[in-house]
């Protein structure tokens, strides 16, 4: 009975051995399950601080995938028409060429017979202008004197005039006594003749009286011829009055003619700047037969070739500079509330495969669309709200592009920190 007792009082106290040992798993399991569930919640708190900083960085930014690397594009032309006698053998597609490189030259022949015939007609024209001013001074002169010597001509010819007029008094005075004198010894030689047929007296008495009479009506007719010559010399006295007056009427015009002289001078000075201006044009065509390159860059669109005709305007190649290049980054309008000119911005290249750091040159003025050639418009009025783009201008800093290998038309990826 007491063995018995014994293992029952034993056994009770064996039972919770293996109890023990079965009790370990447990708690290591409890273990790793409180384990696990604290990872789990610093895996997802972690997470959760990842994203909340991920999203508060990417406010911050504002990309786009709808942009590209653009640039100047420098049309060669002529501004002249002319045959083309030489090309640059450097100036061909994909070539670069130096600012100042000759690029095309046209035939000079033409443009140079132009600009010695324009030479020459510059000698005449200044020629003239030098004849015109000499001419100046002599006018001046010669009016002052002639004006003098008409105005004394006048009064040399009025003079003649009362001298002639007093020629034609005295001439009808004589006229009148030689008058009265025949008409006496008329009377005279009728009553002496009457007296020599009675032979009263002699005849020489009355041949004497005859000679008188004669005599005076001679004077008689002299007078009277003196008188014709008198009023003829007048008539002629007073033409050369009225002569001497129009002269003195045209010289008193030497302010006038002064002022003609003086604008023809300055005519002639005008003919000298158009000729001078003729001359200057005649140069610059002459020097548009040589085309240099305005700018150093990659040469495109090469249609050129010798022997070509061109004509005024005529596209002949395009140069592309390198050296002022930009992005140009359509965003959407919803992007542009932070932005603003001076941000920067990172620049992804897709053809270079790697990033350029830049900065937000300036922003648009209007949405892309209104600057095509038809701008959408609402004429009916069925709205549909569509969410416009705006090209803002990106520029890369200097010095990221010292080997220039950004091109125009490259597609790119700009990310704006706008905060």
């Amino acid at each position: 009975m007491t063995k018995e007792l014994e293992l029952e009082q034993t056994a009770p106290e064996e039972a919770p051995k293996p109890k023990l040992v079965e009790s370990k798993p447990a708690t290591h399991n409890a273990r790793k399950h409180r384990i696990s569930r604290w990872l789990a919640v610093f895996t997802i708190l972690g997470i959760a601080a990842g994203g909340t900083a991920y999203w508060r960085q990417s406010r911050g930014f504002e990309s786009t995938d709808d942009a590209q690397v653009d640039g100047h594009f420098d049309s060669i032309s002529s501004r002249i028409s002319g045959t083309v006698v030489y090309v640059n053998p450097k100036a061909e597609n994909n070539q670069f060429v130096e600012a100042g490189t000759l690029l095309v030259e046209l035939d000079p022949s033409d443009y140079q017979a132009e600009l010695d015939r324009t030479k020459a007609d510059l000698d005449t024209r200044k020629a003239e202008a030098i004849s015109a001013q000499v001419n100046v001074p002599i006018i001046d002169a010669s009016s002052s004197n002639r004006l003098r010597a008409s105005e004394a001509a006048v009064q040399e010819a009025a003079a003649a005039v009362n001298e002639a007029e007093a020629n034609l008094t005295a001439a009808r005075h004589r006229f009148e006594q030689d008058q009265a004198n025949s008409e006496r010894a008329e009377r005279d030689r009728v009553r002496y003749l009457a007296l020599v047929e009675k032979h009263e007296i002699s005849r020489s008495e009355y041949d004497a009286r005859e000679t008188e009479a004669i005599s005076a009506a001679q004077a008689v007719e002299a007078d009277q011829a003196t008188i014709q010559s008198s009023e003829h010399k007048i008539a002629q006295a007073k033409n050369l009055v009225a002569q001497r007056e129009a002269e003195v009427d045209a010289a008193r015009t030497a302010p006038q003619q002064l002022v003609d002289a003086k604008a023809k001078t300055q005519t002639a000075n005008g003919h000298i700047e158009q000729a001078a201006a003729e001359v200057r044009t005649a140069r610059l065509n002459l020097s548009y037969t040589k085309i240099y390159a305005p700018v150093s860059g990659v040469v495109g669109r090469k249609t050129v070739e010798l022997g070509h005709r061109i004509q005024p305007g005529q596209a002949l190649m395009i140069l592309v500079p390198l050296d002022d290049i930009w992005i140009t980054a359509n965003f959407k309008e919803t992007q542009l509330k932070g932005m603003k000119a001076g941000e920067p911005v990172r620049i992804h290249v897709d053809t270079l495969d790697r990033d350029f750091n830049g900065y937000l040159e300036n922003m648009p003025g209007a949405a892309g669309p209104l600057f095509s050639l038809f701008p959408p418009e609402n004429a009916t009025g069925n709205y549909v709200k569509v969410v416009q783009r705006f090209p803002v201008r990106i520029r890369v800093n200097k010095n990221e592009d010292p080997q220039h290998v950004l091109r125009p038309g490259m597609s790119v990826e700009p990310t704006v920190k706008v905060r």
